[in-house]
């Protein structure tokens, strides 16, 4: 009879305990019932009394510049595939130490030309998101592919925070660029396809552009033709000098960030390679 006692003060203790949390506004008493039921009920609240945390992304990239990308997006845990040392990312052969990382991951970035990405995915059997990533360092386009990331991580706000202060270095260095060409008039100037971003950082003129693939000697024609004073080589896919009795001189531009995954610091490399090219100290 003792047992039946407290077996009955315990169901009316569950009963009270569900009506007052749907009287609170909180789950339904159902709700609540059934995450007693079945042990779901999460046992790590957030400070304040707000939902659970949720886990930060797990983001495999197939480089650097993905992954700057994705750092300036609000990413923390950011694996990077090919190694920077790799020149040419497209030709890089994945081992498996990389399939065992996509295995975790939540998000898979890569870029059109990088072929082998989805093949990475596939091999190592993952179902992270495969996201494409529009590699540009045109700054409407960073700030574009940022705030979508962010959104794919929940880091809205990071990536926010990043954009302001992009936009204010950028706007630096370009206003000393500005100020660096010789009587106040921007060059005229010939760039890579996948380097006209830093074109645009300096203020100058596009008169032509090149690449990727092979130039042709009827585009060199061309390209000469319009006297450039500089011409803009990818670092990354260099054809050697492009222009070479034209007297323009040739300035080599670097597309992908570091090991530290910092984007700003290819804006500032790129701006002092082009003081140079202006003649400043």
């Amino acid at each position: 009879m003792a047992r039946t006692s407290v077996r009955i003060s315990s169901l009316l203790a569950l009963s009270a305990a569900l009506f007052l949390t749907a009287g609170c506004g909180g789950d339904t008493a159902s709700d609540a019932a059934s995450d007693v039921a079945s042990g779901t009920a999460s046992d790590t609240p957030a400070a304040g009394g707000g939902a659970p945390k949720k886990d930060k992304p797990v983001v495999v990239v197939t480089t650097t510049w993905e992954g700057a990308f994705a750092k300036a997006a609000g990413a923390e845990d950011v694996k990077v595939i090919v190694p920077q040392s790799v020149q040419h990312a497209p030709d890089y052969d994945p081992k498996p130490s990389d399939l065992a990382a996509v295995a975790k991951a939540d998000f898979v970035l890569y870029a059109p030309f990088e072929p082998y990405a989805a093949k990475i995915k596939e091999a190592a059997g993952s179902k992270a998101k495969l996201v494409e990533v529009n590699l540009d360092n045109d700054p409407d386009k960073v700030n574009a592919e940022v705030a979508k990331l962010g959104a794919l991580f929940g880091t809205e706000e990071a990536a926010a925070r990043w954009k302001t202060g992009f936009d204010t270095e950028y706007a630096k260095l370009n206003t000393e660029l500005r100020a660096a060409w010789p009587g106040g008039k921007a060059p005229s100037v010939v760039t890579q396809v996948f380097t006209a971003w830093a074109a645009k950082l300096a203020g100058a003129t596009t008169v032509g552009t090149f690449g990727p693939e092979a130039v042709t000697p009827a585009r060199l024609a061309e390209l000469s033709a319009k006297k450039p004073a500089l011409v803009l080589d990818n670092a990354h896919m260099s054809t050697g000098t492009v222009l070479p009795d034209s007297g323009a001189r040739q300035l080599k531009i670097v597309n992908y960030p570091g090991d530290d995954l910092d984007l700003l610091p290819v804006y500032r490399n790129a701006a002092a390679e082009l003081k140079k090219g202006a003649g400043a100290p």
